[in-house]
């Protein structure tokens, strides 16, 4: 009987300890799921982004990164409150980056002359080609390391929602052409008739 005890004991433990051994198994493969499905980017470049995980998926797979932050730098343009997310997905011919991005940058009137936030939304899509034989038009290639860095697209795609003459408003009044009051905030009083003033040559630049 005390040969069975301890046969049924010892049969007890081993299955414990196989279940115990796979529950952890189980979640140190989650674990890493996760690390590859979220990589962690670099503060300092949140844009460059390790691809590395996508390319060995198969055709028809994609990703999604999402964005939020305060303040960016997209070399000479700045920007506020970014929002927006990449969509990174495998094709034969590489992988296909889809975005949506809105933010916010500072802007001079062309009439006043006043600093404004003005708000931008634009999209992207590029490919990043495994081969110059699948380059697009963009001449985008893979990099052997496998991270793209999306700031320059960032920055393209962003200047192009910028417009030519930004105004603060759309009735905005200018700087008088005598004195260069702001006649948005008072009337000065003086006729805006072009004349010899020299801020009557600003009207040749709206």
């Amino acid at each position: 009987m005390l040969v069975e005890e301890y046969i049924e004991t010892t049969l007890n433990k081993s299955i414990s300890i196989y279940w115990w051994s796979r529950y952890r198994l189980r979640n140190k493969r989650s674990a890493l799921l996760d690390q590859r499905e979220y990589p962690m980017s670099n503060p300092r470049k949140p844009f460059r982004i390790n691809v590395g995980f996508i390319i060995h998926e198969e055709i028809g797979y994609s990703h999604e990164i999402p964005f939020e932050l305060d303040k960016v730098k997209l070399d000479d343009l700045e920007l506020k409150n970014f929002e927006g997310s990449v969509h990174i997905g495998r094709t034969p011919q590489g992988l296909i980056v889809q975005g949506k991005f809105s933010a916010e940058t500072t802007l001079e009137c062309v009439r006043c002359l006043k600093n404004f936030n003005y708000p931008l939304k634009w999209e992207i899509t590029e490919l990043y080609a495994f081969n110059k034989k699948s380059v697009s038009e963009s001449g985008l290639l893979l990099p052997d390391d496998a991270h793209i860095e999306l700031a320059p697209l960032l920055r393209e795609y962003a200047l192009l929602e910028v417009p030519i003459n930004p105004l603060h408003k759309p009735d905005c009044k200018g700087l008088c052409i005598e004195c260069g009051q702001d006649l948005n905030a008072r009337d000065c009083g003086h006729s805006q008739v072009e004349g010899d003033s020299p801020f009557s040559k600003l009207k040749d630049l709206l």
